[in-house]
């Protein structure tokens, strides 16, 4: 079986920090390939992979200012495309662009729908020639066929079991309103612990108004966008992790980071959430503030080993390997 993964180019594949899509699709690459299937990866020039690697963008344009993405990844999408008919099938991770253009892929195309963008989006994919993977039945939408939902899996072995954890709450992800970052503030001062706040800002005003005022070095403390390593110590070295969202969450990666760790998970039941945490074993689901503030103190019940192994059953990067060549054993079954 020949494979072409056409991945983001924002950032390099795998992320240096930030980077979720292209981190997904490191770790499908690198599973297909220890499987022994034929992969190409399509992503900036600069991504490290046993894959087969080819591209024309030279890194990632969300770190090159120099770099327009419009321009990029249209040519990039054009790359992949010119080069379909060398391959059995092209699993895109790159958004709708692929999908206006999905008649000049010569070959089935799969793609995993990372959360939709915007909903005005949605007329590129009614439109395409694709077969899409949900990557929680949450995140389905009534307009489209599904072929499956495969959830995200994570590098375990990076991700290595803390048995003790810690005092400190966590929020990671990207600043922004949509993540509850001033939410996570508030709930840690109110259940009188030290926040440990990482990630990407997003939205300067947002970060500026509500979340830098409270940054002091001592109770609430910015890591900024963690490197791997560091997302690990963070994770594994606290006793829960906050994400009180205030949008339907696709997914939510970090939540199923924070488990491998063993650090139990508090999250507002929005999205895949209900889907991703097992109440009571891996996290709790609770609304609003005064509800996480409790949730806090109830966290300590909880068996990190068993958050452990939970993310080991249901969240490795194996079984997310599995799950998708199923879907592509089925696709070319129906197009034989």
């Amino acid at each position: 079986m020949r494979i072409a993964l056409l991945g983001p180019i924002a950032w390099r594949t795998p992320p240096r920090h930030y980077g979720p899509w292209e981190q997904v699709t490191s770790l499908l690459a690198e599973g297909l390939v220890a499987q022994g299937v034929e992969v190409t990866l399509f992503a900036s020039l600069d991504s490290q992979t046993s894959a087969t690697l080819d591209g024309v963008c030279p890194s990632g344009y969300a770190e090159d200012p120099s770099l327009d993405g419009r321009v990029w990844e249209a040519l990039h999408v054009a790359r992949a495309f010119d080069r379909s008919a060398e391959f059995d099938l092209v699993h895109n991770h790159l958004d709708w662009l692929p999908l206006a253009l999905s008649a000049f892929c010569t070959v089935p195309l799969v793609t995993t729908i990372h959360g939709f963008s915007d909903p005005k989006i949605l007329p590129a994919y009614q439109a395409a020639r694709s077969a899409y993977v949900s990557i929680s039945d949450a995140d389905r939408v009534p307009e489209l066929d599904y072929v499956a939902t495969v959830h995200h899996g994570i590098d375990l072995a990076a991700l290595p079991f803390s048995p003790a954890g810690g005092e400190d709450l966590v929020v990671l992800g990207r600043i922004h309103p949509d993540k509850g970052t001033a939410e996570a503030i508030e709930i840690a001062r109110r259940a009188g612990r030290r926040l440990v706040v990482c990630g990407i800002i997003q939205d300067a005003e947002y970060f500026r108004d509500r979340v830098e005022p409270h940054i002091d070095g001592d109770q609430v403390i910015y890591l900024g966008s963690v490197e791997p390593e560091q997302r690990a110590a963070v994770l594994g070295s606290a006793h829960a992790l906050l994400h009180p969202i205030a949008f339907a969450e696709p997914f939510g990666l970090s939540v199923v980071e924070s488990m491998a760790c063993g650090t139990p998970v508090i999250a507002y039941p929005r999205g895949s959430m209900p889907e991703v945490i097992d109440e009571g074993v891996t996290g709790y689901l609770v609304e609003g503030v005064d509800a996480a503030v409790a949730a806090v103190k109830r966290a300590s019940a909880l068996d990190r080993a068993a958050c452990r192994r939970v993310a080991e059953r249901r969240f490795s990067a194996a079984r997310m390997v599995t799950d998708y060549r199923a879907v592509y054993a089925e696709i070319l079954r129906r197009r034989q």
